[in-house]
């Protein structure tokens, strides 16, 4: 059956080198692509390879001068972490999406998370801090500021967490050149 499918597949003597050729081409291209595009930097949880794409400089910019940078990443907040497959599916689809609209120039200039993200920050949230949200201590010092915590997300109070108010590529001043200069400085001291 194998060897069947095979010999369909298999092209004419004559037709061989061209296939080759070809498949060379396709294989050199995408191979190519891959190096271009950094596409196994997203295989990694470094919150660097945000800034693979410049709109986002904002928001690493704020990040990193958040707290939260001490304790966590971007896909600690970004991504589900119910298991491997989910985590590299959710990673795969979003950045396919994310992919495509900085390819076809549809980057919006005020990025919005959109609602499967919003839900997986949200159960992120809780994960992370769900002993802040069953200490008794606690409640009882923001009892009237918590009585609806479980109908609406975290950053309905916590807007400021961990990104400030980005709210364009011109909200925080100089994205660019504060990823320049902190990359000058990564790379002297790793000389």
């Amino acid at each position: 059956m194998v060897k069947k499918l095979f010999n369909f597949f298999k092209p004419p003597d004559n037709w061989r080198i061209y296939t080759n050729i070809l498949i060379a081409v396709i294989v050199g291209l995408g191979a190519y692509l891959i190096h271009v595009s950094k596409a196994t930097s997203y295989l990694s949880d470094d919150p660097k390879t945000c800034v693979n794409c410049h709109i986002m400089a904002p928001q690493y910019a704020t990040y990193v001068h958040s707290s939260h940078r001490e304790w966590a990443n971007c896909n600690d907040c970004h991504v589900p972490h119910n298991n491997v497959i989910n985590k590299y599916y959710f990673k795969a689809k979003d950045g396919l999406r994310h992919a495509a609209m900085f390819t076809l120039r549809l980057e919006p200039q005020v990025i919005f998370i959109h609602e499967a993200g919003r839900e997986v920050v949200q159960d992120n949230c809780i994960r992370c801090h769900s002993n802040l949200i069953t200490d008794s201590e606690v409640l009882a010092r923001t009892e009237v500021l918590h009585d609806s915590r479980t109908d609406r997300p975290c950053w309905d109070c916590h807007r400021e967490i961990p990104h400030g108010r980005v709210n364009s590529l011109s909200s925080v001043p100089n994205p660019m050149l504060f990823l320049q200069s902190e990359n000058s400085i990564n790379y002297k001291s790793n000389k």
